[in-house]
Order: structure tokens, then C-alpha cells, then sequence
């Protein structure tokens, strides 16, 4: 029983200290500085964070990838583009064509006749 109540104990205890500490790195910025040099400097951890670290940093050959990536998205935009604005061209251009005539067409029904009518053929 003592034993257990001694284990209880200890298990306490080492929470309280932990949180402690934990409150003083967060309080003592020069605490912290300290201890990340202490950590870096021991060969073994040091490794540890740069595996930990590696896998999220990107390579050269990840950002070459992502380069003909990003190209061929580009090359099939301007195509699609390319040919949007061509048939925006078709269309602007039947259009004028269409209001060229429309136009042309009620000028001539409209002052046909009174020309017709001012030299007196009508």
C-alpha cells in the first residue's frame, strides 16, 4: 500500500515540476534560447530535428515538378484563351457586318426617297 500511495506521490510530483518548467520556458525567452543551443549541440538530437524537419522541405526536383507543372497549366490556359478571344473576334466581326448592313439598309430606305423626291422623280 505504501508503495502505491509512494508511487501516486512521485507520479504528482514529477507533473508539478513539469509543469513548472513548462511555465518557465514559456515565461524566459533567454531559458529558451539556452536550451535549444544545449539541444543542437548534441550530435544525436541534432539529427533527430533535421529528419523531423526534412520532410517538409521542399527540393529541387520537387520545385521543378511544380515548374513544368505550373508551365503546363499556362500553355493550356493561353490555348484555351487563344482561342476564346478567336471566337470573340468572329462574333464582334459578324456583328459589325450585321450592323453595317442594317445600317446601310435603313439609310437607303430612308433618304432614297427623298432624294428621289428632291430632283423630282417622284
Amino acid at each position: 500500500m505504501f508503495i502505491y500511495v509512494f508511487e501516486i506521490f512521485i507520479k504528482g510530483l514529477f507533473m508539478y515540476l513539469a509543469e513548472k518548467l513548462i511555465k518557465e520556458f514559456e515565461e524566459n525567452v533567454k531559458l529558451r534560447k539556452r536550451l535549444a543551443e544545449l539541444l543542437i549541440s548534441e550530435p544525436d538530437i541534432r539529427l533527430a530535428l533535421i529528419n523531423a524537419v526534412i520532410a517538409d522541405v521542399a527540393t529541387k526536383k520537387d520545385l521543378s515538378e511544380l515548374r513544368n507543372e505550373l508551365k503546363n497549366e499556362i500553355g493550356g490556359l493561353r490555348s484555351e484563351l487563344k482561342s476564346e478571344i478567336s471566337e470573340l473576334r468572329r462574333e464582334v466581326h459578324s456583328n459589325f457586318r450585321w450592323t453595317v448592313g442594317l445600317i446601310v439598309t435603313v439609310w437607303g430606305v430612308t433618304v432614297t426617297p427623298i432624294l428621289l423626291r428632291l430632283i423630282g422623280v417622284i
